[in-house]
């Protein structure tokens, strides 16, 4: 009997350790999806098919990789305001481009839009690192550019797209106008448990009650709830009550941390996706 307890309790141990091996070894494919099941990695379509006026933009990271991405202009001649435009997880540029137009042309505004490293017909392999660098070789090509109000820069991030604007944005306090974040996680290491019920007792996020031992094992963990308190532009939050993905109280717990510095704004809406007019009706009201 005792040598049966035994027995079992090994075979245990063994699957949840061989299942966070796994986790661990393959955890960039489950945080970075670039190609969505049964589509390819390049784009299905360009801003020309929606009519749009724009520019391939090629870019080179500090780092030395080769990154793509769009600048949709609103007229020949606008020159501002600019959105940087950080996309989800999964996918690419191209499967935004009907959210970015209804943006633009309700806001009036260009549009950069970024492909991160291994999305698109960007180069290399995407990771944290690489992926904050992207973002700060984007808003220094924008910066640089003689076209637009570099004063008038707002940065946009949905989802992983948010902990990607914060990290920029925090970075450069002088160079960005605001920011909007729309359905963004407080950390990979707080989503970890909420698509895996079972490892919130191993990794969790500064405000988990686990034991975060596997945490020095996660190798993107964005924690954005611990550095939003140190982004002084006006932010502007949204939240879709129906997000499948992201629960919005990780929103909440964003606007909680930022409630004493008085710079911003959470907003609920009734929807799995948020309606991108009301959206670009929010960014104007609160003149961000």
């Amino acid at each position: 009997m005792v040598s049966y307890v035994t027995a079992s309790f090994c075979a245990v141990v063994g699957i949840v350790l061989a299942g966070v091996a796994l986790l661990v070894a393959f955890q960039e494919k489950l945080v970075y999806v670039p190609v969505l099941p049964g589509l390819s990695k390049s784009y299905s379509i360009t801003p020309a098919r929606l009519r749009l006026i724009y520019e391939d933009v090629w870019l080179r990271s500090s780092d030395g990789v080769r990154l793509h991405a769009w600048f949709i202009k609103y007229l020949p001649d606008c020159r501002g305001p600019t959105i940087l435009f950080f996309q989800e997880n999964a996918g690419n540029i191209a499967h935004r481009l009907e959210v970015v137009r209804i943006i633009l042309h309700r806001l009036q505004c260009n549009v950069f839009m970024l492909s991160y490293r291994g999305y698109g017909t960007s180069d290399g392999h995407p990771s944290q690192h690489g992926i904050i660098i992207d973002a700060q070789a984007a808003l220094d090509h924008l910066i640089q550019r003689a076209d637009i109000d570099t004063s008038q820069i707002v940065v946009f991030g949905r989802s992983l797209g948010g902990a990607v604007g914060v990290s920029l944005v925090k970075n450069n306090p002088d160079k960005v106008a605001a920011l909007i974040l729309e359905n963004t996680f407080t950390s990979i290491l707080d989503m970890a448990g909420v698509l895996l019920p079972f490892l919130r007792w191993f990794i969790g996020g500064s405000s988990s009650k686990g034991l975060k031992i596997l945490n020095c094992l996660v190798r993107s963990p964005w924690s954005t709830i611990d550095i939003i308190g140190q982004v002084k532009k006006p932010i502007l939050f949204l939240s879709g009550l129906q997000d499948e993905m992201v629960p919005p109280s990780h929103m909440k717990m964003f606007s909680l941390k930022n409630m004493l510095l008085r710079r911003n704004m959470i907003m609920n809406l009734p929807s799995e996706n948020n309606d991108p007019a009301e959206l670009a009706l929010l960014a104007r009201l609160n003149r961000l």
